[in-house]
Parts: C-alpha cells; sequence; structure tokens
C-alpha cells in the first residue's frame, strides 16, 4: 500500500473541484465502514518496521529494466543492482555497482539521507491513508475471486463531494475513481487502482498537469508468516511539468520475499546481498 501512496502524495496537485457524485446511501455507509477496518490495519502496518524482508524487485519500462535485490534494515532500505533488461550486468556495469556500494560503506551520511527520504515517504502515505474513508464514497461490487482462488470484498469507489482536503497532498484524491478488493478473512486490501477522471492541475496550472486516463494499480498479499508486501505495482500517467511532457510508464514486481532479522543494519544487509550474489553466480557456473 505505501507504494500506491508514496506517488499520490509525491506529486502535489492542486485540483480545481471535486466532481459531483450522487449522495451516499446505507450500502454504501456499510461498505465504507468495511474498507475503513481494513485501512486502519494499512495503517497500523505502514508504521510496523518489526518483520523486515529482503527480496527481488523487477522494474521496467518501455526504455529500461532493471533487477535488484532489496534488503530491509533499521538504517533504511539496501539496494544491489544485479541486472540489466533481464541480462547479467556487463564488467563495467558491475565495476560501478560495486563501487557505488563500497561508497555507500564507507559514508553513513549518505544511508542516513536515505533513510530520512524513506520516513519522509513514510510521512506522506499515513497522511493519504487517514483520509481515504472520507475522501470518497465507496459501493458494494459484489465478490471476486482472485487468480489464486482466494474470494474478496470488492468495492468501487467516486470522490465524495463533502470531502475538505486539508492539504495539497490529499487534494489529488478528489480527482480519483477506482476500485478496491479487501481479504475479509485477514482485513487486508489486496488490490487497489485508482483513475484520473479529469485532468488535474498543479501550482493552478502554472507549475504542471497530469492529464485525465493515467492510472495506477496495485497488488499485495502475505509473503510468509503473516507479513504483507506490495508484490505488483504500474503506474502509466502523462503530464506537463512546467514546460516539459512527462511520461510515467513502470512495472514494478516484487517476488522471493524471505526474512531478515529486525536487528540487521545497512552495512550487515550489503554484505549479505553480496554473498547471495556470490551464490547466484556460483550456481550459474
Amino acid at each position: 500500500m505505501r507504494k500506491f501512496l508514496a506517488v499520490l502524495t509525491g506529486i502535489t496537485l492542486v485540483a480545481p473541484m471535486a466532481l459531483a457524485c450522487p449522495p451516499q446511501t446505507p450500502t454504501q455507509q456499510i461498505s465504507a465502514d468495511s474498507v475503513e477496518r481494513a485501512l486502519q490495519n494499512e495503517l497500523s502496518a505502514t508504521q510496523d518496521a518489526s518483520h523486515p524482508m529482503q527480496y527481488q524487485l523487477r522494474k521496467s519500462s518501455p526504455r529500461l529494466t532493471t533487477t535488484k535485490h532489496i534488503a530491509e534494515t533499521r538504517n533504511g532500505l539496501v539496494a544491489l543492482l544485479v541486472s540489466v533488461n533481464d541480462a547479467p550486468l556487463s564488467a563495467d556495469d558491475a565495476q560501478k555497482e560495486q563501487a557505488r556500494i563500497d561508497t555507500l560503506l564507507s559514508d553513513l551520511a549518505k544511508q542516513q539521507h536515505r533513510k530520512q527520504s524513506e520516513d519522509a515517504d513514510t510521512a506522506r502515505a499515513m497522511k493519504v491513508l487517514r483520509v481515504l474513508p472520507q475522501a470518497f464514497l465507496y459501493q458494494d461490487a459484489g465478490p471476486q475471486t482472485t487468480a489464486a482462488g482466494v474470494t474478496v470484498e470488492r468495492y468501487t469507489f467516486t470522490p465524495n463531494p463533502k470531502f475538505n482536503p486539508p492539504d495539497l497532498e490529499t487534494t489529488v484524491l478528489t480527482q480519483m475513481t477506482g476500485e478496491i478488493w479487501i481479504d475479509s478473512v485477514h482485513q487486508r486490501a489486496t488490490h487497489l487502482e485508482g483513475h484520473l477522471q479529469s485532468d488535474v492541475d498543479f501550482g493552478w496550472g502554472v507549475l504542471g498537469r497530469l492529464y485525465k486516463g493515467g492510472y495506477i494499480a496495485i497488488d499485495q498479499a502475505d509473503v510468509g508468516g503473516g507479513v504483507w508486501r506490495i508484490t505488483h505495482f504500474q503506474m502509466k500517467m502523462s503530464g506537463r511539468l512546467f514546460f516539459k511532457t512527462k511520461i510515467f510508464d513502470t512495472t514494478e514486481d516484487q517476488t522471493h520475499f524471505a526474512p531478515v532479522p529486525a536487528s540487521l543494519d545497512y552495512k550487515q544487509a550489503i554484505q549479505m546481498l553480496r554473498d547471495t550474489q556470490k551464490g547466484v553466480l556460483s550456481d550459474s557456473r
């Protein structure tokens, strides 16, 4: 859930107005209560750092695909690049990656700066999470069976005309429609997608604009031991930043999750990732 929210809150939008929506019905209120319970669990999970994991992240765009090994530590995330465009690193790229890691090991300030950035993203994510139950009107859309054979509760949402955004980050929600799936057993969100139903200006259109039709979608699941993580993320949007057109088209898949010690620090994580990569290279020979 954090990935979706971090993207939303990373773009400070000023929307001109919320679109008109039908009045809230008793059915929608029941749905909102169910969604609110799940979102409260997401809020709690966002603040829980007691179950760190390591995993593989494959990020692709029309121009580039990278795969990294990631470890969550008490000092923030640590990443090791292992392939580009689904091919092993060239000798030159491998040397550059090792030099980057060596610099990180010798300069604690760099990792501290990354951790501060992650903490800021988390704070913004929690800000948006807290208002999601009030920002939308939720409508029960019936059960949905996932590809894994799990039955979930499915809800559609539209902007709530009575919602008064408290800040710029949450104003973007006034232009979103979409749907959310809830695992009723665990009361967790398993799928969420949002679509921009109209152009959205930020800085009153002076600084930029996101064009309607863009969307963001995420999937998350229990990756072991009751620990939930994002497994799939997709964003496709276009817009204008100052006078330059920007296209955001990216897909991320996170796999191969495994727990790591809660006491793991970033230097230990770097050594662990390096050892893992050496093992992979040895097995491939």
